[in-house]
């Protein structure tokens, strides 16, 4: 092995060796960060052993502390109270679990109110804790490393909304470029005299400010925020669109400015009823649309993507050594979920590299979430039989996991769903299906009762015992058994088979290593044997 773990004389593919291994990574564990903001303060703990953020402890407190600020000039009285007691419950909080010190941040209340000053002694006098107060353009900064945790190929501009500021910073190339901070936050905004008209010109005064600074080149706007969160969740709503995550939602320029309008329309404790967002929340979000409408029209992104990731995973970025921040987020977390749940860890990756044959001609970013169905095929083996299946769906498209779309997240699922059982017929979740095509339907469904086949042969490396060849042209399936393959390949495994055969649409031929005849039948003859 050489100084960062890895070892010569083992080949990890692709992908490399597992980075959770890594002591560079293993520093990262238990990672505490607080976040006082305009509205609210937060504490995470991260358990930062892989790549994509796994959150071990995360508590929000609505405070307020700006809420009055563009009239008084001073944080809210009670906002303080709040903070204060939220403050002291987390530092014993992180005292409980062992935590290093917290790291805390505050941005735009405590940095822009008079007093905030006074605020951060009484903090630190009062909870012993430091609070790191940051300008607009490092705000904007830590935001959009956020982003980049989950995208590390992120490209376009930031946009992070709290409750007394608003961001912009480049992203591109793994790499932060311009930044620049305004007034834009709700909170502050709700002292502008006038009305609707006059505050939709104050906004755009602004927006056009912003622009100026960092121009209109990029295409794709990534959102930062709870307002912005709140807003995509009644997009959804608004839409029917059936899975209710947030990271990575795709919305359109079109459908938000059709959002907007929606929400002004409605009103606005029914529309917090139908998505429970929390009042506090909600009672922003008229003033964070009007911000929005205008965000689109000045900035014409051609796609906008929502970000849970922001300050707080920017600050577990911070911490991470260049070569983690580049690994594959996506790859990583479920490395780390196999090597933590599953029953044989490390048969993911033998598995995939069994049922690799079938996919030789997939594009990279298909192969690569067959890699993660693989890794992920066995880590909800606790889940009762009769409901594994489901059990792996909802694991899949709900679970905390960067670097995938929501097509990518559903299609997971529907993979590890087959990999349990080979009909959806009936299925509770049969909307989400509706989000991919056909094509993508038959690729889960053929990966899945790949998987499901190969997991008959977990004994040792699959491949030690067989080979499948997939000559697509010709539909052809060919198994070739070793005698230990042979020995495994028992009435189970063969209906496993003539079901991924089925669902290929193939004719099937098996060669059996000690004898030298071949014999083949079609998929259905198969089924029938």
């Amino acid at each position: 092995m050489d100084g960062s773990g890895e070892s010569h004389g083992e080949d990890w593919g692709p992908f490399g060796r597992p980075i959770f291994e890594d002591p560079s990574a293993r520093a990262l564990s238990r990672v505490g960060v607080v976040d006082v903001g305009s509205n609210s303060v937060r504490l995470v703990v991260f358990d930062g052993a892989a790549r994509s953020p796994a959150y071990f402890y995360n508590e929000k407190i609505m405070c307020g502390l700006g809420a009055g600020l563009g009239v008084t000039g001073c944080l809210n009285p009670e906002g303080k109270k709040r903070a204060l007691a939220a403050l002291k419950r987390f530092q014993l909080l992180a005292e409980g679990m062992g935590l290093p010190s917290l790291t805390a941040v505050a941005t735009a209340a405590v940095r822009d109110a008079n007093d905030g000053p006074d605020f951060q002694k009484q903090v630190i006098e009062e909870t012993g804790l430091r609070l790191w107060v940051i300008d607009g353009e490092e705000e904007a900064r830590l935001s959009a490393q956020g982003v980049l945790l989950g995208w590390p190929e992120a490209e376009g501009l930031v946009c992070d909304i709290g409750g007394s500021s608003m961001e912009l910073a480049e992203v591109k190339g793994g790499r932060v470029g311009r930044r620049v901070t305004s007034a834009l936050g709700p909170l502050k905004l709700q002292a502008v005299k006038g009305g609707k008209k006059a505050l939709r010109a104050h906004i755009a005064e602004i927006m056009g400010e912003l622009v100026e600074k960092i121009g209109r080149d990029n295409k794709r706007l990534y959102l930062v925020g709870g307002s912005w969160r709140a807003i995509a969740r009644l997009d959804m709503e608004r839409r029917g669109y059936p899975l209710h995550v947030l990271h990575e939602y795709k919305m359109t320029p079109k459908g938000v400015l059709a959002t907007v309008k929606w929400i002004g329309a409605n009103d606005i404790n029914d529309l917090r009823a139908r998505t429970g967002t929390s009042e506090a929340r909600m009672s922003l979000v008229p003033i964070a649309s009007e911000v929005l409408r205008q965000l689109v029209r000045t900035f014409s992104p051609k796609e906008i993507d929502v970000s849970s990731y922001g300050i707080r995973e920017g600050m577990l970025y911070e911490q991470m050594p260049e070569r983690l921040r580049r690994r594959d987020p996506l790859i990583e977390a479920c490395r780390f979920a196999e090597a933590k749940d599953a029953r044989m860890p490390g048969f993911g990756r033998a598995l995939n590299s069994f049922i690799s044959p079938l996919f030789a001609s997939a594009p990279p970013t298909r192969k690569r979430m067959v890699k993660a169905a693989c890794l992920l095929h066995d880590v909800t083996w606790r889940a009762h039989p009769d409901y594994r299946a489901e059990v792996c769906f909802d694991n899949a498209t709900r679970a905390n996991l960067g670097g995938l779309t929501h097509r990518e997240r559903i299609w997971l699922g529907l993979a590890l769903l087959h990999r349990y059982k080979n009909t959806r017929d009936g299925s509770r979740f049969t909307e989400l299906f509706e989000l991919l095509e056909e094509r993508d339907i038959l690729s889960a469904e053929v990966a899945g009762k790949a998987m499901r086949f190969g997991a008959m042969f977990s004994v040792e490396s699959p491949d030690s015992m067989a080979r499948l060849k997939w000559q697509s042209t010709k539909k052809v399936l060919t198994l070739s058994l070793t005698p230990r393959g042979e020995d495994l390949f028992g009435e189970v495994a063969q209906a496993r088979f003539s079901a991924l055969a089925a669902a290929l649409g193939a004719e099937t031929v098996i060669k059996r290593m000690r004898i030298p005849a071949t014999y083949a039948f079609t998929a259905k003859e198969a089924i029938e044997q």
